[in-house]
């Protein structure tokens, strides 16, 4: 149970430090767009993660699970694109990045894991 309450809490300090981004980019159109698209996948794994934790079966948990490591990896897209976009946030971002990869991995074993039983 410790494994899962870390996870949760792992995975909402990661959206609470991925918004923290925001204000740093710049106010131009382009860069709204990007807010809008990587804001909605960040904060979708987080309310994804909190739907999983209280699904009723097997199934409906894995594919919860799915869509929590779908929305990481759009999620680490953006951090990247914002990274190659404006490069004087990408010491920002790189933790960020590293996260989302670890947090991947994570969700892909519990998925792994969970089919297996």
């Amino acid at each position: 149970m410790n494994q899962q309450i870390d996870i949760h809490d792992r995975i909402f300090r990661f959206a609470a430090r991925g918004l923290k981004v925001i204000p740093y980019l710049p106010k131009t159109i382009e860069a709204k767009i990007i807010i809008d698209q990587y804001a909605r996948s960040l904060t979708s794994v987080g309310a994804n993660d909190n739907e999983a934790d209280g699904t009723s079966t097997k199934n409906d948990f894995v594919h919860v699970c799915t869509i929590v490591r779908k929305e990481l990896k759009e999620t680490r897209y953006w951090f990247r694109i914002i990274a190659e976009v404006y490069p004087q946030l990408a010491p920002r971002l790189a933790g960020l990045i590293q996260e989302s990869e670890e947090l991947i991995k994570i969700i892909s074993k519990i998925i792994i894991n969970t089919k297996a039983k």
